[in-house]
C-alpha cells in the first residue's frame, strides 16, 4: 500500500477506500502510462482490485460516453464499492469474440472504436505508392497533361468529372445546375445521357455521376491541344474537388488524376482518402472477393451432382431432384434441345461442354425455353443462368 500525497503533478491512478469483495478500505496509488503488475496470494484481492474496482469504474465511464445504440450491446458493470478513484480514464477490456451474431460485427464496431480508427487513418495517414514505396502527393495540371500527351496517337478520350461517387439520391437539382453551366452530357452508372434527358434516378440506390467535360483525340502535334487539355482538367478537378478521369472510349481503360494524391515517379494515383475506404462494411473499402466478410462461400460441384452415374431425368442435379414442379424438367428439356444431349444419359457421360453449361450457365448464348403448366404455355428466349452459384 502507498500513502496518498494528493499531488496533482503526479500522473497516478489513486484509489481510496476500496471495499469490493474482500478488500478492506484499501488506499493505493499506481502510475499511469506504465505496465503495472499486481501480484499476491490466491484470495488476496488482486482481481477485486484490478477488475472489480479499477476496471469496473473505467468501463462504466467508457460505456457512458457511447451512444444509446452501442450501450444495448454491452453489459454495464456495477459501480464498485469505493470512496474515490482519481486519474482514471475510460477503459475497455477486449475479448476475442463478438457480442453479436452479425458477421459484420466485431469488438471494434460494437465499441465504436473502429469509427475513430477509420477517421484517424483517413485524416492523419500518409499513403504510399505500391509501385515505388514513395509517399503519394498531389499532381499538378501540367503533370496530368504530360500523361495524356504520352498516350498513343489517335486515342479517343472522355475527360470526366466524378461529381458523385457511390452515394444515394436523385440529384435533380444538381444535374439541372450542371446543364445551366453549359455542360451537355453526363455518365450515370456507366451509361451516357444528354443532361436534358436524364431518366429519374432511384433515390434509394447508390449512384456514380460523372460530368463529361471534354472529348478529345490525342494528337501530339496538334496545336493548342495541351492548352485545351489543361483547361478541361482544371474544370474537371474544380467540379469534383480534385479528381478527374480520362477514359479510353475504345477500351474503357480509366486513368485517374488527382490534384491531391499521386506518386511522383510511377504516376500511380488514388482517389481522395476518406473514412469509408477503411470500412469492410462499405463497398468502397470492402474486399471485392469476400465483400468484407473475411470468408467467401462457394457451392461445390460435387454437392450439386453427388452421384454422376444418374441421368438428369433420374435426378443427377441434387438441388432440383426432389422438386415436383414441371419447371425444372422443362428447363432441362429446353437445354437438351438447344445443346443436343439426352436427359437419359448418365451425367458423367455428358460432354464436358454440356456439364459446364448446366453448372455455370450458357453465358451470352440465348436458349429458347418452353414451359407448359397444363393451363397455359409460353416461350421465352434468354441465357440460362446456371445451377451452381
Amino acid at each position: 500500500m502507498s500513502s496518498w500525497n494528493g499531488s496533482s503533478e503526479q500522473r497516478t491512478i489513486s484509489v481510496r477506500g476500496a471495499r469490493e469483495h474482500n478488500l478492506m478500505d484499501v488506499n493505493i496509488d499506481m502510475p499511469r502510462d506504465k505496465l503495472v503488475v499486481i501480484t499476491g496470494l490466491s484470495g488476496s484481492g488482486k482481481s477485486s482490485l484490478a477488475f472489480d474496482t479499477i476496471y469496473a469504474e473505467g468501463q462504466r465511464r467508457y460505456v457512458e460516453s457511447l451512444s444509446a445504440y452501442a450501450r444495448q450491446f454491452l453489459e454495464m458493470m456495477q459501480k464498485p464499492d469505493v470512496d474515490l478513484i482519481e486519474g482514471l480514464s475510460p477503459a475497455i477490456s477486449i475479448e476475442q469474440k463478438t457480442t453479436s451474431r452479425n458477421p459484420r460485427s466485431t469488438v471494434g464496431t460494437v465499441t465504436e472504436i473502429y469509427d475513430y480508427m477509420r477517421l484517424l487513418w483517413a485524416r492523419v495517414g500518409i499513403p504510399y505508392s505500391p509501385a515505388t514505396g514513395l509517399p503519394i502527393s498531389s499532381q499538378t495540371v501540367s503533370q496530368m497533361v504530360d500523361v495524356l500527351l504520352s498516350m498513343e496517337a489517335g486515342t479517343r478520350l472522355y475527360l470526366l468529372a466524378p461529381v458523385v461517387r457511390g452515394r444515394k439520391g436523385e440529384y435533380k437539382k444538381d444535374l439541372a445546375a450542371y446543364l445551366q453551366r453549359g455542360f451537355s452530357r453526363v455518365r450515370i452508372d456507366g451509361e451516357f445521357y444528354e443532361l436534358d434527358a436524364v431518366p429519374a434516378l432511384d433515390k434509394k440506390r447508390k449512384h456514380d455521376i460523372e460530368i463529361v467535360v471534354d472529348r478529345v483525340i490525342i494528337k501530339p502535334d496538334a496545336e493548342n491541344l495541351a492548352t485545351r487539355l489543361a483547361d478541361s482538367l482544371e474544370t474537371a478537378i474544380g467540379l469534383s474537388d480534385g479528381l478527374a478521369y480520362a477514359d479510353d472510349a475504345s477500351s474503357g481503360q480509366r486513368t485517374v488524376f488527382s490534384a491531391r494524391f499521386a506518386c511522383p515517379v510511377s504516376g500511380f494515383t488514388i482517389d481522395e482518402i476518406e473514412p469509408r475506404l477503411f470500412s469492410f462494411n462499405n463497398p468502397f473499402g470492402a474486399c471485392p472477393d469476400c465483400d468484407g466478410l473475411g470468408v467467401s462461400s462457394h457451392f461445390e460441384a460435387q454437392l450439386v451432382v453427388p452421384d454422376p452415374r444418374l441421368s438428369l431425368r433420374q435426378g443427377a442435379l441434387a438441388p432440383w431432384a426432389k422438386s415436383t414442379s414441371k419447371y425444372y424438367i422443362q428447363t432441362l428439356e429446353s437445354l437438351a434441345k438447344t445443346f443436343g444431349f439426352s436427359l437419359d444419359v448418365p451425367f458423367e457421360e455428358l460432354d464436358i461442354e454440356v456439364q459446364h453449361v448446366l453448372l455455370h450457365g450458357s453465358g451470352n448464348q440465348a436458349v429458347e425455353m418452353i414451359y407448359d403448366d397444363g393451363l397455359r404455355s409460353y416461350r421465352t428466349t434468354k441465357p440460362f443462368e446456371k445451377i451452381k452459384q
